[in-house]
């Protein structure tokens, strides 16, 4: 499958979100910034966060993370929207943090999880545990290839030990969520219904596979930008190579958003 660059139609775009309310949604980690070993390492470029704060000038922006919203909050440093943990936790400028309601149960089970997983990944050296509120990640990225058994092994006890969690496979991650339907789709849906912005005005950019959730609730009516260098199989539209890429069409879109106002 071939999928448009997106560099060549930042004017489209534009002139496609300008038809109605619009929002802006921005997956972080691997779209903002370039995937780092450990998330902590994964800092916003100064360039980037001048991007994004004159993107905000011309249109609400939301960023729709795994991070957890205090983390998430933290390293982009902007009053921006954050539907954070998957969309788990949200937060609007001017209002207080909310959490999906459903999710709430699931706090013990979430922090149960994480002990065991800390507790079984002590002896296999480049795993690290995040504990997140309404998720556990084992992250898998600075592991050896011939300790991946190992890992394999850990995941499977812990979806043996929790089976009120399901697991969400990532980029060299296994994350367990609470087993409810709620993705960064619905997050997206409901960021757009909050907003009164219908999903023709939504624009999505994301590089994991978390992100085809939210590609798939636009598709056919809003914007989906997959952040990859090559094609794969995906329901965005449009493609960038990397985070350098987002960054150009962020500020490119900026200027065409408000030469079109």
């Amino acid at each position: 499958m071939t999928t448009e660059h997106a560099l060549a139609r930042v004017d489209d775009i534009a002139r496609h979100l300008t038809r109605q309310a619009h929002v802006i949604c921005l997956d972080y980690d691997g779209t903002l910034t370039p995937i780092r070993p450990s998330p902590p390492e994964a800092v916003l470029g100064d360039e980037m966060r001048k991007a994004l704060v004159k993107l905000a000038e011309q249109s609400p922006v939301a960023i729709v993370t795994g991070r957890e919203l205090s983390d998430a909050r933290q390293m982009v440093d902007i009053d921006l929207i954050y539907a954070a943990s998957h969309g788990f936790e949200l937060k609007f400028p001017d209002e207080p943090a909310q959490a999906y309601e459903p999710a709430e149960a699931y706090r013990e089970a979430i922090s149960d999880t994480a002990d065991s997983a800390e507790e079984g990944a002590s002896d296999i050296e480049g795993v690290m545990i995040e504990r997140k509120p309404f998720s556990t990640a084992v992250h898998f990225r600075k592991a050896a290839p011939e300790d991946m058994p190992k890992v394999s092994k850990l995941v499977a006890e812990l979806q043996e030990q929790h089976p009120g969690l399901r697991v969400l496979q990532g980029k060299k991650v296994s994350e367990f969520q609470p087993r409810i339907d709620w993705d960064k789709g619905r997050a997206v849906a409901l960021l757009a219904e909050r907003l009164e912005v219908p999903l023709e005005g939504v624009l999505y950019i994301g590089d994991d596979v978390t992100d085809e959730d939210a590609f798939r609730a636009i598709a056919g009516k809003g914007i989906g930008i997959l952040v990859n260098e090559t094609d794969r199989e995906t329901a965005a539209q449009y493609r960038l190579d990397d985070p350098d890429e987002v960054r150009v069409f962020l500020k490119r879109l900026a200027e065409a958003l408000r030469g079109a106002a």
